[in-house]
């Protein structure tokens, strides 16, 4: 009420609202990195250890506005026959009215059962061309190369596709082209983004960010690492993170770092076939460490250090998808849900004066 009465019964509508986070997005890193530091400088942020983890969230498209590889080349066979076909009655239509009206009161608008067609056409050829695009890229990091689908005199087996030609399931959104399908807890799989956080055990402050387009977490763990120490200026002194982060590259990372990395296996067997493995020598020395009685002990606290942020965020918060389409916007929109719950978490727990 005294708000009320001091504004004058003014207030911002939820489009002024909507503008203003928009028109600030790229700020909201720079927020959220000043009050990991202001958390550090009151004591709530000891940086002893981190737990990450990640998590999908929902992008805000629809799985149903999605279209295979596969589907697409079909559908732009079809449509392109439904178009000639308008066409071609259109022709026709338009010689009988000439012949009857004259040529000078024929309409020149296009029919709306065509321009439909048109525009779904072209909505679908650029989906295709981006999935074509991302597909390039992906095969030139590989080492493929235009044209190497043509082994003939070389070694090696022939490629299954042309260079730069997707898989027929590879699927692209209409929506947004950015997020991708994943598996998403019980309730299937969804369009999403795949969420990464980096919680202090401490008090439990989210002390970096990330989000990426891929599903699986191995390639986030040292980026997440390295904004860890470009936002509090130190290196973290332990790491837990579970099995989705391992690999011999990132567990070589964390001993090259000197920091104290406890990352799960996974299942049993297959971490015991990779301890014997003599070129996966980091991770057999991960595998004997996690099977030590003080390994066993501080593995268990990752579960209570970097899952519940994720529940304050999209439980307590109400914040269980993306309202802004695309990766930039998402990850801007990502760094201000993380800023909000670390204030909560702040919130209480310091004397401010």
């Amino acid at each position: 009420m005294a708000f009320r009465l001091l504004a004058a019964e003014n207030f911002p509508a939820h489009r002024t609202i909507l503008d203003f986070r928009q028109r600030h997005l790229p700020d909201f890193r720079d927020l959220f990195v000043q009050v990991v530091r202001m958390a550090a400088e009151v004591g709530l942020v000891k940086l002893g250890t981190v737990a990450v983890d990640g998590s999908e969230v929902k992008a805000n498209a629809s799985k149903h506005k999605a279209m295979s590889y596969g589907r697409m080349k079909q559908e732009e066979k079809r449509l392109r026959q439904e178009i000639r076909e308008l066409m071609g009655k259109a022709r026709k239509t338009d010689a009988q009215e000439d012949k009857r009206y004259g040529r000078d009161c024929r309409g020149d608008e296009l029919p709306a059962e065509l321009g439909r067609r048109e525009e779904r056409l072209q909505k679908i050829q650029e989906a295709r061309q981006r999935l074509e695009a991302r597909q390039a890229e992906e095969d030139r990091e590989a080492g493929r190369e235009p044209g190497d689908e043509d082994r003939t005199g070389k070694p090696g087996r022939p490629f299954k596709r042309r260079f730069g030609e997707p898989e027929p399931k590879a699927q692209e959104n209409f929506t947004d082209s950015d997020s991708r399908i994943m598996k998403r807890g019980s309730s299937g799989f969804e369009q999403c983004y795949n969420a990464q956080i980096a919680v202090d055990e401490s008090e439990r402050i989210i002390v970096a960010t990330g989000v990426t387009q891929s599903a699986s977490d191995v390639e986030q763990l040292i980026p997440l690492l390295d904004e860890v120490k470009k936002n509090t200026g130190q290196e973290a002194g332990c790491c837990l993170a579970d099995a989705g982060y391992r690999s011999e590259s990132n567990l070589q990372a964390l001993e090259s770092r000197e920091i104290d990395g406890y990352v799960a296996m996974g299942r049993v067997k297959e971490a015991t076939t990779q301890v014997a493995s003599s070129d996966l020598e980091a991770t057999g020395r991960m595998a004997r460490k996690l099977r030590t009685k003080r390994g066993e002990k501080t593995y268990r606290k990752r579960k209570w250090i970097a899952e519940p942020p994720f529940s304050w965020i999209k439980s307590a918060m109400g914040f269980d998808r993306f309202h802004l389409r695309g990766l930039t916007k998402v990850t801007s929109e990502w760094d201000l849900a993380c800023f909000a719950a670390n204030l909560r978490r702040m919130h209480g727990r310091v004397v401010w004066t």
